[in-house]
């Protein structure tokens, strides 16, 4: 029996929606890293009950610090995306969570960088909170090894294994990569990235919808290992909107624009190296995205008559689709280690 609810929505499913394609699917999937985060830094000294634990987040990771932070007995400041609706405002409010959001915006590279600087400011202020640094500290790897675990055990050891989700701040997919090959040598890692996003290099490229939040960035992340990713794919709002209808008509699953984004990268890789078993990340479900995603169902493209177009270079980049063998490849330049350590001196 768990003890707190946030212990049960990080729990995640494994779905099989066909032979070797499989969904792990998580309700809020960034409970399972604030939950072990907040664990650790308190077993091990760097915080007390009763402290104050401050990010920034587009939405997902605020619910799930504000979660870690009810359970553990810690108070919680989240500096939010103007991208954070109502419904969660609301949540984090009842949880006891302090937020502020970031005034009205199209342009989410602006957001981003008024959140980072937001809170330096309020470290100035308050210089005793606890700035959890999502981005940038790999202590959010801990909670996705016992799920790296059950991949590995319930996917089996034969034909090899695939693992395909979204990047944003690196720890997700570079933890179930780590974690998986250090059981079986056999591991792909399959990275998804918006348009417009540093941290592969699209930064060059717009996409006239809009950045998908949570899956790339204006700015580098030092939790993304490069070297980790095997291949990346570069996907449009609408090519992500198909695979999230097509996720749903296909296969009754109601999850987010990420994991449309997701679903078509990995359907694409699944068909095309049949022998291996291809699991793709569910990072949350589609409520969030039922005005701008599910009720525009009847304008997407039917997900088989799309594909990515190859590419050898970022600078070879256009939308909507494009994919390319990234080989453990380093960084580019304004994504790297020491870009990242530059905005985290800035920011």
């Amino acid at each position: 029996m768990d003890e707190h609810i946030a212990e049960a929505i990080g729990r995640p499913d494994l779905i099989r929606v066909a032979d070797g394609f499989v969904c792990l699917r998580f309700e809020t999937m960034k409970v399972v890293s604030a939950l072990a985060a907040v664990r650790h830094l308190l077993d091990t000294g760097a915080v007390r009950r009763g402290d104050t634990l401050l990010d920034s987040s587009s939405g997902i990771y605020a619910y799930a610090l504000a979660l870690a932070c009810h359970r553990y007995g810690m108070r919680c400041h989240i500096v939010g995306s103007t991208t954070v609706d109502r419904t969660l405002r609301t949540q984090l409010a009842v949880l006891g969570a302090h937020v502020e959001q970031m005034p009205p915006s199209d342009d989410l590279k602006l957001d981003q960088k008024r959140r980072v600087a937001r809170v330096h400011e309020i470290l100035r202020e308050h210089p005793e909170y606890f700035w959890m640094r999502q981005y940038h500290d790999d202590i959010h790897y801990l909670g996705y090894e016992a799920i790296a675990d059950r991949v590995c055990e319930e996917t089996g050891a034969d034909g090899g294994l695939t693992l395909v989700g979204g990047v944003g701040s690196g720890a997700s997919t570079g933890a179930l990569a780590r974690y998986c090959r250090a059981r079986r040598p056999d591991v792909r890692l399959v990275g998804v990235q918006p348009f417009g996003s540093v941290t592969f290099g699209s930064e060059h490229v717009a996409d006239p919808e809009i950045i998908i939040a949570g899956i790339g960035s204006s700015i580098p992340f030092a939790n993304v290992s490069h070297k980790a990713y095997d291949t990346v794919h570069w996907l449009s709002f609408d090519t992500a909107l198909a695979g999230s209808v097509d996720l749903l008509r296909r296969h009754a699953l109601f999850a987010g624009l990420s994991t449309g984004a997701g679903y078509a990268a990995a359907r694409w890789e699944h068909a095309h190296a049949p022998g291996r078993t291809t699991v793709f990340v569910a990072a949350d479900t589609g409520h969030r995205y039922v005005d701008t995603v599910f009720a525009r169902h009847a304008e997407a493209a039917p997900l088989e008559s799309l594909a990515p177009r190859t590419v050898t270079s970022p600078d070879e980049l256009a939308l909507p689709w494009a994919r390319m063998e990234w080989s453990g490849a380093a960084a580019p330049a304004a994504a790297g280690t020491e870009s990242a350590r530059a905005s985290l001196q800035r920011t």
